[in-house]
């Protein structure tokens, strides 16, 4: 799969599709926290994210699989066996096509535009340090497109773990996406969702599924980022009014 992670698209024993990331992709073992977190939170504020797992690959695999190495520079290395981060694919690659763009007149009709307002105020709350990503694909019988929300690899600003705020940090590159916005409201059920449902215990139960191999068994680092968190969830309206007032104009029908 494209991307600096150098994820592979595998088949697992459910029968499922998943974009697998390793623990010794080149963007670190952080970044699978990163994903596993942020794909349980974004689903608790109700978005669409894709079904996320921790997939086992044996050494069995990895040795009669050719394809199954990082590039690292100049070099090389076997894919690392043991838990990785599965991102499920939405259906069977042969029968389902996901696309990553979309001319502007079919982005428009979009069946759930909408979320990519909700999904700001999630990248705005993790400080996701990347663009937001998505893919766009069409259930079967369905005449609209549906929007997933992928990839949170770069949200808490990827391995620092630390949030560099910043106006545009987050947004979607196609500022069209948001010409339904015309003011704060346009985020409200995703606000309230975040500022009165995403507790303490709610952050807990998901950072409890995580492999501890994955942040290198530095309990204490994960639990001061979930501190953050915690502590973020208030600045978020002012995070989105920043963005409003930036040069790049992401809501131009903001009134």
């Amino acid at each position: 799969m494209r991307g600096g992670a150098q994820s592979q698209l595998m088949r697992c024993e459910d029968e499922g599709y998943y974009v697998v990331k390793f623990q010794n992709n080149p963007q670190g073992p952080r970044i699978l926290v990163n994903e596993l977190l942020g794909t349980r939170l974004a689903a608790r504020l109700g978005l669409p994210t894709p079904a996320a797992a921790v997939v086992e690959v044996q050494a069995s695999l990895i040795e009669h699989t050719e394809d199954l190495v990082m590039q690292l520079g100049r070099h090389s290395a076997r894919c690392r066996a043991g838990q990785q981060f599965g991102s499920r694919y939405p259906g069977s690659p042969a029968q389902t096509v996901a696309y990553d763009f979309l001319p502007d007149e079919q982005l428009r009709e979009v069946a759930n535009l909408a979320d990519f307002c909700g999904v700001l105020v999630f990248d705005k709350w993790t400080c996701n340090t990347n663009g937001r990503q998505a893919i766009f694909f069409r259930a079967r019988g369905e005449p609209r497109y549906q929007a997933q929300m992928i990839d949170h690899g770069f949200c808490f600003n990827a391995g620092e773990w630390n949030f560099p705020d910043a106006p545009l940090r987050g947004l979607y590159a196609r500022h069209r996406v948001y010409e339904s916005v015309r003011g704060m409201e346009s985020f409200e059920p995703w606000l309230a969702r975040l500022e009165e449902k995403m507790t303490e215990s709610v952050l807990e139960q998901a950072a409890s599924e995580i492999p501890p191999e994955w942040y290198d068994f530095q309990l204490d680092a994960l639990e001061q980022l979930l501190e953050q968190l915690l502590r973020r969830r208030q600045r978020v309206r002012e995070l989105i009014r920043a963005a409003w007032k930036s040069s790049a104009q992401p809501f131009p029908h903001w009134t």
